[in-house]
């Protein structure tokens, strides 16, 4: 009786501690390092994955300071390879973010201006602090491959409130 009355505790209290340490959430998940599914050179048809703003969200108001967090599901976020790179040293299912200040997303298979309004994360970081003017800003996190061309279907945008 006593096992019995043990085992169940135990039971409960691993029960509790899933749920407490976020088993079973809906939350956006925390950033990953799984690998996708090889997408072609191409980036149409890409499968699963995704990219997304860990912090801000959608309609979240922010101060004039941000530090911006980006997250990935399903696709692998790294460094650019150093020197040039051709088409057929592109890396399947592997790429970096880019941040765009007021703008959308990219069609698949654009290459992303190295210019306002695109911040490249070349070196496979997924953070920045930086500030925004007050009033509402359109943002876009968005995968790119060594190339920097889009993949299709890795961007998200939200839109938030900035306040001083």
């Amino acid at each position: 009786m006593a096992s019995r009355l043990l085992t169940g505790s135990l039971m409960a209290a691993f029960t509790f501690s899933l749920v407490a340490c976020g088993g079973g959430t809906t939350e956006a998940p925390e950033e990953t390092t799984a690998e996708a599914p090889a997408a072609d050179a191409s980036h149409e048809g890409h499968t699963g994955g995704r990219v997304f703003f860990v912090s801000p969200r959608e309609g979240d108001t922010i101060k004039t300071t941000h530090q911006f967090e980006f997250g990935s599901d399903m696709y692998t976020i790294a460094a650019v390879p150093e020197g040039e790179i051709t088409a057929a040293q592109v890396r399947p299912g592997m790429g970096h973010f880019h941040l765009g200040v007021d703008t959308e997303c990219l069609p698949p298979g654009t290459e992303i201006p190295k210019a306002d309004p695109w911040i490249h994360f070349g070196t496979g970081s997924n953070n920045i602090e930086m500030s925004l003017t007050p009033g509402q800003h359109t943002l876009s996190v968005q995968a790119g491959d060594d190339m920097h061309r889009t993949v299709e279907g890795l961007c998200e945008t939200i839109t938030v409130t900035v306040v001083e």
